[in-house]
């Protein structure tokens, strides 16, 4: 029950898709979740018809890790959650979370893409953007949206990791790139 999870999902569709609308959670469809367990020291993937076989991953963590997972990851896995009618029940909300994404906005007053907060901390950029995960997904390049998936939970668990250890990211300007702090 002490694992630390570092987590993304992505999904068929999106928000701006006919017949979905902003904030409606309930029409997304996950196609892959990723995630890290530091307990294990290993790195996951499952595509959405094997997401019964990773919930007591997810059940283990005391915390959950991600990049605007407050705002996406969490609120889609959630509903999905509960669709498993799991025994006892599983709430994401109720778990210790850590959303970089906030973290960075607070300090910054801005947001930055976790491509941009990557490249300047890191050295790397990311090679797909979200908008491309449904795509791969309806051109059936499943290995490729697993690796893409994968890739952002690595970059994501290096500046986490990067966090701990400085107490402190280089945060860039989303439109310059220059640093601000």
């Amino acid at each position: 029950m002490n694992d630390i999870i570092v987590f993304d999902i992505e999904t068929k569709n999106f928000f701006t898709d006919e017949g979905v609308g902003w904030d409606n959670f309930d029409a997304l469809q996950i196609s892959v979740v990723s995630f890290y367990s530091y307990n294990l020291n290993q790195y996951f993937c499952f595509e959405e018809n094997e997401l019964k076989d990773m919930v007591d991953f997810f059940r283990s963590g005391k915390s959950l890790v991600g990049f605007s997972i407050n705002r996406y990851d969490i609120p889609v896995l959630n509903i999905y959650f509960q669709k498993m009618n799991l025994k006892p029940r599983m709430n994401l909300w109720q778990k210790e979370r850590i959303d970089l994404l906030e973290e960075v906005e607070k300090i910054a007053g801005q947001r930055i893409s976790l491509s941009k907060l990557s490249e300047v901390n890191l050295g790397e950029k990311k090679e797909h953007s979200g908008k491309e995960a449904p795509l791969l997904y309806a051109s059936g390049q499943i290995d490729e949206l697993k690796k893409y998936c994968l890739k952002d939970v690595e970059l994501t668990k290096k500046l986490f990791d990067l966090y701990l250890n400085q107490k402190q990211l280089i945060l860039p300007d989303k439109k310059t790139g220059q640093r601000i702090i």
